[in-house]
């Protein structure tokens, strides 16, 4: 096996979670770029890396087997990336699985506070748009979109499931010590995703005190300062 020179993303998203292109389709844009590598990290899954691979298969593209967890401390809530996760790593495979049912309760939850404020939406209409995909606010979102009630997902989030706003409902996340132990158990690199975006870099030193490995730098919402901090 052969693999390609240049440059990588080792942030992307898939259908599997909260993206717009199928595992498939990501890896034919990662192609068209000439991109050496990618890393597949959709939240709370590891569905979309087979196909991926697959995919990729006899093109030397490198595809990073990868989940992006989310983390809340004191300060806040954040975002950590695990990179070459073992895919069969047991207690992974089964914190993500709850993860993924509590994404389902907690949307049924905002369903619920939706019809309340007269914006009512059936599950099969966020089903329908998620597929076989983790359930998330993008595609609560996209299903707002759809029956009319906002004209972009911008205005979904602003008008409805924002955080703090009237539809919005938290979900259950990890502490930081145990999605940093859960990576590094499987056997990955735990990296801090867009921590300048999230506001986290003044705790940067307690993560990694913790086991944190890494830091994302190059992120379409950080400035050239984030980047040369």
């Amino acid at each position: 096996m052969f693999f390609r020179q240049g440059r990588v993303d080792l942030h992307t998203h898939t259908t599997a979670s909260d993206g717009l292109f199928s595992p498939t389709d990501v890896v034919r844009l990662a192609l068209e770029q000439d991109l050496a590598a990618i890393a597949i990290v959709d939240h709370d899954t590891t569905a979309g890396i087979a196909e991926a691979r697959e995919a990729a298969f006899g093109t030397g593209l490198e595809v990073v087997p990868g989940v992006e967890l989310s983390a809340e401390g004191e300060w806040g809530d954040f975002h950590i990336l695990g990179l070459y996760v073992d895919l069969q790593n047991g207690p992974l495979q089964k914190r993500l699985e709850a993860l993924r049912e509590g994404r389902v309760a907690r949307a049924v939850q905002m369903l619920e506070r939706l019809a309340a404020l007269g914006v009512p939406l059936e599950w099969e209409d966020v089903a329908g748009v998620a597929g076989k995909a983790a359930v998330g606010r993008m595609h609560i979102a996209r299903a707002l979109v759809q029956r009319g009630y906002v004209a972009d997902i911008g205005e979904a989030f602003q008008r409805y499931i924002g955080w703090g706003g009237p539809a919005y409902v938290p979900r259950a996340r990890l502490s930081p010590a145990e999605a940093i132990h859960l990576i590094r158990e499987a056997g990955g690199v735990a990296v801090l995703a867009h921590p300048a975006a999230s506001g986290v870099v003044t705790h940067i030193p307690m993560l990694v005190s913790l086991g944190l490995q890494g830091i994302e730098v190059y992120y379409p919402d950080h400035s050239p300062e984030d980047v040369n901090a």
